[in-house]
């Protein structure tokens, strides 16, 4: 799994974003990203607060310890998520 690194306060992931989609999910994981789907357009950081949306409910943590490193404004980001281990990612997650 090249789209998780664990860190010594969480993870982070490598994120390919489709936004417009008909719901907000997590699609499944290619060797290089995890797949999401976001209801929210791509505009004015609708996705990327969609994006932390999901991840703090599936996950279970608050929004402010989703942190979107890089692509704020492409479909592939890394997002760092504070106080989450790699196990704990891959426990949550049915792929």
């Amino acid at each position: 799994m090249n789209w998780l690194l664990s860190t010594k306060d969480g993870c982070i992931l490598v994120v390919k974003a489709t936004p417009r989609a008909s719901k907000s999910e997590i699609a499944g994981a290619d060797p290089e990203w995890l797949r999401v789907r976001l209801q929210a357009p791509p505009v004015d950081g609708k996705a990327n607060a969609a994006l932390a949306a999901l991840f703090a409910k599936t996950f279970g943590i608050p929004k402010r310890s989703v942190e979107i490193l890089t692509g704020d404004t492409s479909r592939l980001k890394r997002v760092k998520l504070h106080g989450v281990t790699a196990e704990t990612v891959t426990s949550h997650l049915t792929l």
